[in-house]
């Protein structure tokens, strides 16, 4: 179906943020290029194609406001593995460059694993190493095809983690230290910069696809130059692009930032307000070991925090202080991160994790709310990602991307609220249709814009080679493991002055 017929979804429970969460209203929804037209009781359907919502809830769709589809083939290949070591085994630069097919075939089954958790946004992250315009057209054109909506950042770095993490220059050897300068390794093809690659492939491609946006993905303050994130800032300031960022992951990465950013009073954040990227349209996923002092300079600034609880829990980044964002005033947003380290972009499991966050940080009653953390999925990631007020909510002249939910359930019966049993109860298994900017992308549970039976065929093509170039990885880092980890014990060493975790390090009780 295009989005040039009207659609109307009649007789839904429709979500409203605004309206009662646990009971909402029943109504119609009209839909017409490609937005929301009207909501009403009895709304005409004549020359309009229409769904019978009748037992179904209607609520904004998802958006994933940080996510990579680089590493999708690579789910259930690792353990929990501490951060830093794993960027050694998952990162796309420690791979040889990928082939078409494998972009396409990986591309498509990140947005089919996306409509089927009921995400109709995707901020997609994507590492292509080196930067090629012709592979980030295969990603693009299997986007479009899928009928997705993504806000897609190339992400670049120009500083070696070498020279950044901590204890990597003094414990691994010097004959083993050049596989670790992969890990920022964003070469453009032909050695070109990679600020300006980046510059021209987004110019030349903004606007060439409906539902695809665009954004800067510089990978993260330690490894990008001053001088690399200034430009960013220049070209996000004029155009208007939201800029997304991995920010305070790991507990090495702010000892990190003490070491290196003394100019700046040893924060992140003091360095982001110098380039000139502390603003409203600035995105940090994780953002797991910010102070007090830096959450309220970014609730200032208006930028958004994106939560991937999921992704930290894995990887041993620890728990984000909840409770001070929400004190503080920060916008929140929640992201599923890679699925190298999460595996999973089923946003009920974010929801869930985020709204249990409180309660392990903090014995007060108190929020976050169901419906806030519902709102953080939708609403909050929709800002995150340069559409706040097109999509994240039902109302008239939003986008119509929007997901029906099977209240026939065992989640939702009996149906006492709606929010509530959405992020405590609900799996995605209720998720029964799918419509993107007016479009039906899943009907029934089948996916109407793209053909499954095709696509994991095209993955069992691809998996031999990237099998073997992860085989030849792992073999490598056999070598440097023992002194990987012989770093990331040394930076446990170092107080920094908080903690993140919820029980003792090794017997050693960490800093409160």
């Amino acid at each position: 179906m295009t989005a040039s017929r009207d659609l109307v979804i009649r007789g839904a429970l429709v979500y409203d943020h605004e309206g009662d969460t646990d009971r909402p209203l029943r109504a119609d929804v009209r839909i017409a290029a490609g937005r929301i037209a009207e909501i009403g009781d009895g709304i005409a359907t004549a020359g309009a194609r229409t769904i019978d919502a009748d037992g179904k809830l209607l609520i904004p769709g998802f958006v994933n406001a940080h996510y990579h589809s680089h590493d999708i083939l690579l789910r259930g290949c690792f353990e929990n593995l501490p951060t830093e070591i794993w960027f050694t085994y998952a990162l796309p630069p420690a791979y040889p460059q990928r082939s078409a097919e494998e972009v396409r075939a990986r591309t498509l089954l990140a947005a089919a694993e996306a409509i089927r958790n009921g995400v109709t946004t995707l901020q997609d992250m994507l590492t292509i190493a080196p930067l090629d315009p012709e592979l980030l057209d295969v990603a693009l054109e299997a986007y479009d095809e899928a009928g997705l909506r993504v806000v897609m950042a190339q992400q670049i770095a120009d500083l070696r983690a070498l020279d950044r993490v901590p204890f990597w220059r003094e414990c691994v050897p010097a004959a083993r230290r050049r596989w670790l300068t992969a890990a920022a390794d964003s070469r453009a093809a032909g050695g070109a910069d990679p600020v300006d690659a980046v510059i021209e492939t987004c110019l030349a491609r903004r606007g060439r696809h409906r539902r695809i946006g665009w954004a800067l993905g510089p990978t993260n303050p330690l490894l990008c130059s001053p001088d690399m994130m200034r430009r960013l800032a220049a070209f996000s300031a004029t155009h208007e692009l939201p800029v997304v960022t991995h920010f305070y992951q790991s507990r090495a990465e702010i000892l990190g930032s003490r070491r290196l950013m003394a100019a700046h009073g040893g924060s992140l954040v003091g360095l982001l307000d110098e380039v000139g990227l502390l603003n409203e349209r600035l995105a940090l996923a994780h953002g797991i070991w910010i102070e007090g002092r830096e959450a309220a300079a970014l609730a200032a600034a208006g930028a958004t925090i994106v939560l991937n609880i999921a992704s930290n829990m894995k990887s041993k980044g620890g728990i984000p202080p909840l409770r001070d964002f929400i004190d503080a005033g920060v916008a929140l947003a929640l992201g599923s991160d890679n699925s190298g380290c999460s595996d999973s972009q089923n946003m009920f499991q974010q929801m869930k994790l985020v709204a249990g966050l409180a309660a392990l940080g903090d014995p007060e009653p108190g929020p976050p709310s169901a419906a806030d953390t519902v709102r953080y999925a939708t609403e909050g990631g929709a800002r995150a990602v340069g559409l706040g007020g097109e999509v994240g909510a039902i109302r008239v002249g939003a986008r119509a991307d929007l997901v029906l939910l099977d209240l026939r359930t065992t989640a939702f019966v009996p149906l006492n609220s709606a929010a509530r049993q959405m992020v405590f109860a609900e799996s995605g298994a209720a998720i029964d249709t799918v419509i993107v900017d007016g479009r039906i992308l899943m009907a029934g549970r089948t996916l109407e814009s793209i053909d499954e039976d095709a696509l994991y065929r095209a993955v069992e093509r691809v998996m031999p080679g990237l099998r073997r170039d992860l085989d030849a990885i792992a073999a490598r880092n056999e070598s440097i493991a023992p002194h990987l980890l012989e770093a990331y014990r040394r930076s446990w060493r170092v107080d920094v002055g908080m903690n993140r975790y919820l029980e003792r390090h090794r017997g050693r009780r960490t800093v409160s």
